[in-house]
This record gives structure tokens, sequence and C-alpha cells, in this order.
């Protein structure tokens, strides 16, 4: 998330706090040479790129994973909710609860977790111990992009702490660009079960690439769990997770649902569904650049503006379902202005706390991924309800005005 990287360290960070008070020749020392940076960063982003392709691979391969384990889709729509509740719960537990740590081996740790997650999947003998095993998987998602922002920005130094952070947020866009059409390619053609495989062979790699690229990056002076949970006392903060929440949970009312909604909707041949993820892929590094830019202005404005954008295009989309060339437009929208929200609901996180920037940075992934799961129900209600598939995007239509009338009435601060 571009632009928005900066914001999540507003708050003095372990290179500002500890490095601006220091002596050059102490800084010589402690700050890793320009060459070291760059590799290390890349390191902390391709955890970002394990992350985003196992959160939104399974959408593409939701066909393959009810058959497998017996269930009927509405079911495959709890399993990716359940996914999206281990994101809700680790991110602010882990987060705060590793405030002390090393920010380098608190990542080690983090990524470590996911791919025992994955290796359970893999494993799973049926739908209830996937369940479990999913959640695992979602635990350190949030707490990972929090220690990853924060030693990216002591790697890179505070003249760059924010590019830094942008390349960390990146593989979770690159992700549905490259990673998800690959896992769902591959998961159509050898078996769904492949992508946890891959997942899981790219978090690995992030484990040994980041032990060997990234040096320690110590807490900063006076981090506690304590510290962080003051971010909690905060209504400003709360009122933006509840918009977060409502208003993203439209766009996860027809993305947990979009392959059989393209295939026995539309007409299109599951062949293509990769392609599908991948233009969805292209839609959210777009908005997401867009978003960084718009949010520099005014972050609530922009969280407005696109809520509208969302509502508008998943009412499109549910209108032209039946002929999916026609629907890509509308789609390719959606996912532009959804990825756009999300830099601005981080700015407003942050401004709300700026005490407790790890816990707050968390809380945005927290607030999302429980707009995931909230947005899969209403969608397996629908479908449940015999309304048709492609009623869950006017249903996510619905959830997004929701979004953006709360928005208007408890997001007012002039200076946001």
């Amino acid at each position: 998330m571009p632009n928005t990287a900066a914001d999540d360290l507003s708050s003095p960070s372990p290179a500002t706090s500890s490095d601006s008070s220091s002596s050059p020749a102490a800084r010589r020392s402690d700050t890793p040479g320009r060459r070291a940076i760059l590799p290390g960063i890349l390191a902390l982003a391709l955890g970002g790129f394990a992350i985003g392709t196992t959160e939104f691979a399974i959408m593409g391969l939701l066909p393959e994973a009810v058959a497998d384990l017996g269930v009927d889709l509405p079911a495959g729509g709890i399993l990716i909710s359940a996914y999206a509740l281990g994101v809700v719960i680790g991110a602010p537990l882990l987060a705060a609860g590793m405030a002390r740590i090393d920010r380098r081996t608190s990542a080690l740790w983090l990524m470590a977790l996911f791919v025992i997650g994955h290796a359970a999947s893999l494993l799973a003998p049926d739908f209830a111990t996937m369940l479990v095993a999913r959640f695992i998987s979602g635990l350190p998602h949030g707490a990972y992009f929090s220690a990853a922002a924060l030693a990216a920005a002591h790697l890179a130094g505070p003249a760059r702490r924010g590019q830094a952070i942008a390349w960390v947020m990146a593989g979770l866009s690159v992700a549905n660009l490259i990673g998800v059409p690959l896992a769902t390619w591959l998961g159509q053609n050898s078996g769904w079960r492949w992508m946890f495989i891959v997942t899981g062979l790219f978090g690995s790699a992030t484990v040994a690439a980041v032990a060997w690229l990234v040096p320690r990056v110590p807490a900063p002076p006076g981090a506690s769990v304590r510290s962080e949970l003051t971010a909690l006392r905060s209504p400003a903060l709360w009122r933006a997770i509840v918009v977060g929440i409502i208003g993203f949970a439209g766009m996860f009312a027809l993305y947990t649902y979009i392959a059989p909604v393209f295939t026995d909707v539309g007409g299109m041949a599951p062949q293509l569904v990769p392609v599908i993820m991948a233009l969805y892929g292209v839609g959210m590094v777009v908005g997401t650049l867009i978003g960084g830019t718009l949010s520099d202005r005014s972050a609530r404005r922009t969280l407005q503006l696109m809520l509208a954008i969302v509502s508008v295009a998943l009412a499109c989309f549910s209108l032209t379902a039946e002929w999916w060339i026609l629907s890509l437009v509308p789609l390719l929208a959606a996912a532009m202005a959804a990825s756009a929200l999300v830099p601005s609901l981080q700015v407003l996180l942050v401004d709300a706390a700026p005490q407790a920037p790890q816990l707050s940075g968390a809380l945005n992934h927290s607030a999302l991924n429980l707009a995931n799961a909230m947005g899969a129900w209403v969608g397996a209600a629908v479908i449940q309800a015999g309304l048709g598939l492609q009623v869950p995007a006017g249903a996510g239509a619905a959830l997004a005005g929701v979004g953006l009338l709360l928005s208007l009435i408890l997001l007012r601060s002039r200076n946001s």
C-alpha cells in the first residue's frame, strides 16, 4: 500500500527513535549499507507475496475445494471465513504481544507459523480439520505485515522508510498479479491442494531469506504490550474500523464466489478463471496507487468516494453477470475502488492512535479480514436462500452503501 506506509509509522519508529539521537559513527555501524537494503526489503516483501497468494487464490479454487471436501458452496465460503477470522484475532494479539521482541525475530516466528498452518491445510483429511488449519494459517497475517513494516523502516532509515514499507506492502498486490493466477492454474490442473504447497514454499523461502538478509531490528525503548493497547481507547479508531468492516465486506460478498459466478452464471470457460484473477490483481495494483495518492489529500473523502464507486460497480456487476465479458468492466472498477479505500483506512486508523502504530497498523488487517468473513457469510446466506449466484454482488452493493452512510455519520473530522 504505497504512501500509507509512511503514515503507518507516523509516530517514532525504530529507525527514527534510536538512530536520530545517535552519532554518525553509531549510525554507520547500526544501519546496513545501501547494497544490503534492497535484498532485505525484498525478503520481507516475499512474505507479503505468500500471504496475498493464500488469501485470494482459495477464492478462485472454491469449486474444486468444495468438491474435494464433500461440502456445498456456502460451506466453502465459511472455509474462507475461517482464514479471515484467524487474521482478525491474530493481528492485534500477536502484534501487541510481540511489541518488545526484535522485529526480525517476530517476522521469522510469524512466517514459520504461517508455514505450519499451510502444512496442516495440505494434510487436512476433512472439512472440520481444514477449517482449523485455515484459521491457524490466518493468525500471523496482520502481525507479520506490522513487523515487516517496522523492519523495512529500520533498514532504509528515516529518509526512505516510506518507500521501503511500500515495497513490503506491494508484495500483497503483486501476489494478485502473479501468485494467485499461478496457484489457481496449478490447482485447477493438478489438484486444488497444490495451492498450499506453492504458498508453503513461498513462506519457507521467506523464512530463509529474512534469516539471511535482514539484520536484527530491536524494538524501540519503552515498547510494551500496555503501550500498544492504549490504541484501543480511541473512539475514532473504532469508528473507522466499523466503517471499514461494513464497507469493504461488500467486495468480498462477490469476490468469495467469483469463480462460480463467472462460470455458472456468465458461461465462461473454467480455464479462464486465472485470467479473471489476474485482472482483479491489475485493479488492485492500480487502485492501491490511486488510493495512496488521494489519501495524502484527504483520507476521509477518499474512503467515502471509493465506497460509493464500489457500491455502484457491484450493483452493475449483478446486472451484467450473465454476460461475463460485459461484467469485466464493473469488476475492474470495483477491484480498483476497493483497493484504493484500503490506504485511506490505514491513514485514519493510525491518525486515531499515533502512539501505537504497530497495533493500529495490524488492526487494519483485522478490519479488512473481518470484512472478508462478513462478505463471505452474506454471500453464503444469499445463495442458501436460493436467490442465485449473481445476487451476492447486489448484496455487496448494499453493504458498501451502508458503509458509505456510516462514514458520513461517524467520520466528520475536517482534518482527514
